[in-house]
């Protein structure tokens, strides 16, 4: 199976299913001399983890990570830092009655076209449990990424929107609230929401917005690996993931460039940012922000049609425990992902000018 390593020279490969014996990667590329705190690492993933809220699927994992080689005494040594979490908490047999079907809009039959085979236990490969990976990886680059933050919170729940911009809300409040979102009254209208939403056996999308701050200008390659490329590749890798946008995003479209050219001051600093703090696919030095659309949960509690392995049409109804809506866990996972394109890029961007 292709397609299981993200990165060039700060680099993650992953490994497991969600009902197989565990998940683990291996970080590659990571400088030696890093000082890791694990206890941030497990905190990381204690914010994507199952269970934590009434929101969110109630499958108990306690996702904690043991590291097996790269880290000594606390430091990096540069060498390949291997890592594995052990699945706790499988019901493999919620799953027994897609065994021979597939579920509308999940990804069981295109992977059972490709490979012949697929696990149908929480679907494999294919089931969102393996971004605790991601998460684990973002978080040791978070940890060589001291200069900069990285912020996401939910800024949508379906049709309820938060309407402040991003730096008109305090994000102290985004762990304050299980929904993660840093406006008080739009986050509890945002629970309501996917409350709803779950007592129909049904399931909602949203987005989430990251803010990046702290990054210099001159990171980013100009061609095929803009900045904003791979971080667009990086979100649209993450399951249900279904746009990405960035500064001005597709409004710039309707604009005059009069009206969206980003003027600067006199210290190089720009008056506004549409340009989402990217430039030719280079940081400027501004703050990067961007957007991620998640669609709904394929998997729902209702009865849907659906074909089987012959292509018979048979009634299928969702079991086991689901997210009713992906996006309040997939916060920390957008701002893995992010990370680990920014430490790529950091890495990279030392070998760009030999007078610096």
């Amino acid at each position: 199976m292709a397609g299981n390593t993200f990165g060039k020279q700060f680099t993650l490969t992953t490994y497991g299913e969600s009902h197989g014996a565990a998940l683990g990667g291996v970080i590659d590329g990571c400088p030696a001399g890093i000082e890791i705190d694990l206890d941030f690492v497990q905190r990381e993933l204690d914010r994507r983890k199952p269970g934590q809220s009434k929101i969110v699927t109630q499958r108990k994992e306690s996702d904690t990570v043991k590291f097996y080689s790269g880290i000594f005494e606390g430091v990096t040594t540069g060498m390949p830092i291997g890592f594995q979490i052990i699945n706790e908490n499988q019901k493999s047999r919620d799953y027994s009655h897609i065994k021979d079907s597939f579920r509308p809009s999940h990804a069981d039959k295109v992977y059972q076209e490709k490979y012949g085979i697929r696990d149908y236990r929480g679907g494999g490969r294919s089931s969102a449990r393996e971004t605790v990976c991601r998460v684990v990886a973002g978080s040791i680059a978070k940890q060589l990424l001291q200069q900069v933050s990285i912020t996401a919170f939910t800024s949508s729940v379906g049709e309820v929107l938060m309407e402040k911009p991003y730096h008109e809300v305090d994000f102290s409040y985004i762990e304050q609230n299980p929904v993660r979102c840093p406006d008080p009254a739009f986050a509890k209208a945002m629970e309501q929401k996917i409350l709803d939403i779950r007592k129909q056996g049904d399931t909602i999308g949203g987005t989430v917005t990251c803010v990046i701050q702290g990054v210099p200008s001159g990171w980013g390659e100009p061609v095929f690996d803009k900045l904003h490329a791979d971080l667009a590749k990086a979100m649209l890798s993450i399951n249900a993931v279904k746009g990405f946008e960035y500064g001005s995003g597709f409004s710039g479209s309707k604009m005059k460039g009069s009206d969206h050219n980003d003027l600067y001051n006199d210290d190089g600093s720009t008056q506004t940012n549409l340009s989402g703090g990217i430039q030719g696919g280079i940081s400027n030095g501004e703050d990067i922000y961007f957007q991620v659309a998640f669609k709904p949960v394929a998997t729902i509690m209702q009865s849907q049609p659906t074909i089987n392995k012959k292509g018979e049409a048979v009634e299928m109804k969702g079991k086991g425990r689901h997210d009713p809506c992906v996006v309040p866990r997939a916060v920390p996972i957008v701002e893995a992902m992010a990370a680990l394109v920014l430490a790529d890029h950091f890495l990279r961007s030392r070998t760009s000018r030999i007078d610096v």
